[in-house]
């Protein structure tokens, strides 16, 4: 004998009020990652780099 388990997600399709809630909502989108981190890191290689050519150049 299977015993079947219990859904807990709610078909949208199943009940009228849910289906229309669900073709009426609109997805949350994700936030865009902050660039600052790669801005910081580009500064630090380029002053690196700058430091590192004067002191061959001396």
């Amino acid at each position: 004998m299977v015993l079947r388990m219990s859904d807990n997600s709610v078909d949208p399709s199943g009940n009228t009020e849910a289906f229309r809630a669900f073709t009426q909502s609109t997805p949350q989108e994700p936030k865009a990652a902050s660039k600052t981190p790669l801005i910081i890191g580009g500064i630090a290689v380029a002053v690196v780099l700058i430091v590192l050519i004067a002191w061959l150049a001396l």
